[in-house]
């Protein structure tokens, strides 16, 4: 577990800019119970979280017409129950940080693993979500 003063502001990074922080499995299933649409961002203390996909979730957020319904993180290292509960979700990809998965109505429509995340530059990583977002949030 990594010390809270250590993550608090990579988390603020998100929850500064409207994403809602799941810290434990049940705020997971609640939140994926909704109807609509949710990015939930598996953030991470690795270079590529902090270069390429906390800079693109945000990017795509603020620039889209079509925003998710909700947005929000749980941070592996931190949130253990969160993130474990929201990698159920994520089925049948592999355990994966950073990733961004888009669900509608609690369905896995879009995923972006790691691998998809490093060296990618953050605004080919926000157009991809964009394009994600007219397809399923519009």
């Amino acid at each position: 577990m990594y010390p809270l003063e250590l993550v608090e502001p990579m988390i603020k990074e998100l929850t500064n800019v409207g994403f809602t922080e799941l810290k434990n499995a049940q705020d997971v299933d609640i939140l994926l119970a909704q109807k609509g649409t949710t990015l939930v961002v598996v953030n991470s203390v690795c270079g590529c979280a902090a270069r390429n996909a906390r800079p693109a979730v945000k990017m795509a957020v603020e620039a889209t017409k079509n925003r998710p319904t909700n947005i929000a993180t749980v941070f592996a290292g931190v949130d253990k129950d969160a993130v474990n509960q929201a990698r159920q979700y994520m089925l049948p990809y592999p355990p994966s940080s950073p990733s961004i998965a888009l669900f509608k109505d609690g369905e896995l429509v879009h995923m972006i693993e790691r691998h998809h995340i490093e060296g990618r530059p953050a605004e080919m990583i926000a157009e991809n979500l964009m394009l994600s977002f007219d397809e399923y949030c519009g």
